[in-house]
């Protein structure tokens, strides 16, 4: 039996979804078709809507509705500091932790050569430009602690040094309430090498 164009086309549409392979693009397509047509149709007003009218922070390069995001505008964030990021979701989580009071760049990505991602495709030159606006006194690297956003944070660390940033790393170790037995052995060495005094 074959496929109606416009289902497989929904199909289709569904696996630009990360994560999403031809069975669950399946499951989600008949779900809303045979269960839930309100919700499929709002699900495509708000993609619409999105698409039209979200775009980047011109400071910080995350999506907002305006020129400059929410806490870019914000007279209470402290300047001095900026926070580099990978992805607009990474800036969230950040701000649910209620620890960090600076700003934010995102970068939407990360240094990845084997994917043909370069300092280019990032454009980095926009990140330096904002650091080195006078104002900037501590960049913060905040990349994920995968190699591409070691090789980022890196990267990012040589460049800002040498225009005279000062530049620093969130740490890395043992999540809160975790215990030791139940640590994977990389996480635990880490947190080993990066202890610290106690006071």
């Amino acid at each position: 039996m074959s496929t109606p164009g416009r289902l497989q086309s929904l199909f289709d549409a569904l696996r630009v979804l990360p994560g999403v392979g031809p069975k669950s693009a399946q499951r989600m397509a008949y779900h809303l078709l045979e269960r839930d047509r309100d919700g499929a149709l709002e699900l495509a007003r708000a993609m619409e809507a999105a698409i039209a009218h979200v775009r980047h922070c011109e400071r910080c390069n995350t999506f907002t509705e305006d020129v400059l995001c929410d806490l870019c505008a914000s007279a209470r964030r402290d300047t001095s500091l900026l926070c580099v990021v990978e992805t607009p979701a990474d800036q969230m989580r950040m701000e649910q932790t209620q620890t960090y009071a600076g700003l934010y760049y995102v970068l939407l990505g990360r240094l990845s050569p084997l994917d043909g991602i370069g300092p280019r495709e990032l454009h980095l030159d926009r990140l330096l430009r904002r650091a080195t606006d006078g104002v900037v006194a501590e960049v913060i690297l905040a990349t994920n602690f995968t190699a591409e956003g070691e090789a980022t944070a890196h990267y990012l660390g040589e460049s800002l040094r040498a225009r005279g940033l000062r530049v620093s790393r969130i740490a890395r170790g043992l999540p809160v309430g975790g215990e030791l037995e139940y640590v994977d052995s990389g996480t635990l060495a880490q947190a080993f090498i990066e202890r610290r005094p106690v006071t």
